[in-house]
């Protein structure tokens, strides 16, 4: 079964001034010890999208895992390591026919229902979000809680990502109710660094 670090840093360059600030960041969530990251780019264009992703994988090497969100075309073309589709996204099915056995796949989900189903898909890991109101989103879905967490855990045996509204503060909590990694955007845009260095002592 997959083996999912704690910290899972989401990168989208909305978040950066440009996205030098994106790479920069990214090299340092690895020095700090990072070893998983999301590229979640969802107003660029293809192309951007690809130059963005190959220049992430150039920079971070072997070291680091890089999930594509919701391209599975450019996962593939950037030589990246796994796909994570949401619900409006490709099936978990049609994402695997493309990325194929040997890359990760894993899926977003807001509910029991959506968790259940996508339990029986053949996706490496499962999300479920927000866990806590979120400003990443333009139209979240409703906040499920720390309660939402452990109804998740308890439906499936899969690897489990929290997102939403994650930080320093909370992110103990959510591995406490039962998830194994926690999905993180916004407390680790100021000095990336020192914040997953910070985020890696909380969550042990």
């Amino acid at each position: 079964m997959l083996q999912l670090p704690r910290l899972y840093p989401i990168l989208d360059p909305a978040c950066f001034p440009d996205v030098a600030g994106m790479f920069a960041a990214a090299e340092e969530l690895a020095a700090a010890g990072c070893t998983l990251l999301q590229y979640r780019n969802k107003t660029g264009n293809a192309s951007r999208m690809l130059d963005e992703a190959r220049e992430l994988r150039a920079r971070l090497g072997a070291s680091v895992s890089l999930i594509m969100n919701d391209r599975a075309d450019l996962c593939l073309a950037a030589g990246f390591d796994g796909l994570h589709v949401g619900q409006d996204d490709l099936t978990p099915e049609a994402a695997r026919l493309i990325v194929g056995a040997a890359r990760w796949l894993g899926v977003s989900t807001h509910n029991p229902e959506q968790l259940a189903e996508a339990d029986k898909t053949s996706a490496d890991y499962l999300a479920i979000g927000p866990i806590f109101a979120t400003s990443s989103k333009a139209n979240p879905d409703p906040v499920v809680g720390l309660a939402g967490v452990r109804r998740a855990r308890k439906l499936t045996r899969k690897p489990l990502v929290a997102i939403g509204g994650i930080t320093r503060a909370n992110a103990r909590s959510v591995i406490e109710a039962g998830a194994d990694s926690v999905a993180v955007i916004s407390d680790l845009l100021r000095d990336p660094r020192k914040s997953a260095e910070e985020f890696l002592g909380v969550l042990g």
